[in-house]
């Protein structure tokens, strides 16, 4: 049966969602306001992301096609798999993309695909969409390709200078894991591709002997996304190579993704997923990593098998385990380890410290200024503020992480 366009977008949206998104933070600002073109890729707005300021940012994300020629055991669009198939044309697309624009609806696109024919074919067909919307229609909104790294670099490189964000996905935490459950994908390739993205943003950073900077590579960066709890790697390995992917190529962001096995005869995969509550606490982690100068073995270092804390959060599970070096001085400490005090984010920390330069600091002042003062208050002390014998208490978990109570039915 043929399928119309609403019954194509039905499918491949859904399928999009096990692909993790992001915002249009970091692209260089385009509009239409010269009455030049199409659309803009800023302000506010089927699938929201949010900036690291707050934004809310509309996206239509979809999949290209759910087909796909590879059998990677932990993909449900995997060729082996027992799923409803639909495919776009490239005109298609654009349409849908331009049509949802003038309605308001989205402010940008994110564009996936299963591989079909080729890693070529299919790479030409994702550049020609987005060149289609960038030079036949003017569209000067947000565009993120996720990026074949089987693709022939000329490729990529013009997917590079149409879209906003280029991602490679790494699929999972170890290149073992990969060859076990990807056979048909090389690790080794994944990474040259995302170093090759990283060399053309470089390139495309430097002024011109005429003192001109070129068109700007993927100006909103690369991203990459790791499968988790599909292999049975342990959250200290996961972020570990996390660490080494930002080092290496300077990525905007690594992306976790839960494993959500789907009920099917045909899937290698055993394993269980974890809770979602296991990608949250990696969010929490890796944030702690980029923003808060902890590393990774002190993070999961407080556990014995490397995992981290579903109770609680990696900042506070990390307090408790070190109650030696607190309570913190608020009015003295040094802002290396007032981010580390559970409650206190980094514009708290920066509020503190513009403010005591000219102040002591009281409990109140805290709270007015953002601080999460029913976390905070077993580590700090203040002017007007001690724990007491709080921070050592036995008990402390508990307030945080309370046991479950069974609930009366009547």
């Amino acid at each position: 049966m043929k399928q119309d366009l609403r019954q194509k977008l039905a499918i491949l949206s859904d399928a999009a969602k096990y692909d993790a998104s992001c915002a249009s933070s970091g692209s260089v600002r385009r509009d239409s306001s010269d009455g030049k073109g199409l659309g803009s890729n800023e302000g506010t707005g089927i699938c929201h992301a949010y900036a690291p300021d707050g934004r809310c940012i509309s996206l239509l994300k979809i999949l290209m096609t759910n087909f796909c020629i590879y059998d990677c055991a932990y993909c449900v669009n995997r060729v082996s798999s027992n799923v409803e198939r639909a495919r776009f044309s490239v005109e298609e697309v654009v349409t849908l993309t331009l049509e949802f624009y003038r309605r308001n609806y989205i402010e940008g696109l994110f564009l996936s695909s299963g591989i079909i024919r080729s890693p070529d074919a299919t790479m030409a067909d994702m550049v020609r969409i987005a060149r289609t919307l960038r030079h036949e229609h003017g569209f000067r909104g947000y565009i993120h390709l996720k990026t074949i790294p089987d693709a022939a670099p000329e490729l990529i490189e013009e997917a590079g200078l149409l879209a906003d964000r280029l991602s490679i996905n790494v699929e999972l935490p170890t290149d073992d894991s990969v060859r076990a459950y990807a056979p048909e994908k090389d690790p080794a390739q994944i990474r040259r591709a995302m170093a090759g993205v990283r060399v053309k943003q470089l390139e495309r950073s430097e002024k011109s002997h005429t003192g001109r900077l070129p068109a700007r590579f993927a100006p909103a960066g690369q991203s990459t996304q790791m499968i988790v709890g599909a292999d049975g790697a342990s959250d200290s390995a996961i972020l570990g190579n996390a660490t080494r992917l930002y080092s290496s190529y300077r990525l905007k962001r690594v992306y976790y993704s839960a494993f959500s096995p789907i009920p099917d005869s045909s899937s290698a995969l055993p394993l269980i997923s974890p809770p979602l509550q296991r990608e949250h606490r990696l969010y929490q982690a890796d944030w702690l990593l980029r923003f808060y100068g902890f590393g990774v073995e002190e993070i999961t270092g407080v556990s014995r098998d490397g995992n981290l804390d579903l109770e609680i959060d990696p900042k506070l599970a990390w307090a408790l385990a070190h109650r030696e070096l607190f309570p913190v001085d608020v009015n003295l400490a040094e802002r290396e380890m007032l981010l580390r005090v559970p409650g206190f984010g980094t514009k708290t920390v920066g509020r503190i410290l513009a403010t005591r330069a000219h102040r002591w600091l009281r409990y109140d002042d805290l709270r007015r200024m953002g601080a999460q003062m029913k976390k905070a208050r077993a580590f700090v002390t203040l002017t007007d503020w001690t724990p007491g014998a709080l921070t050592d208490s036995a008990g402390l978990r508990a307030r945080f992480a309370p046991p479950p109570e069974q609930l009366s039915l009547f």
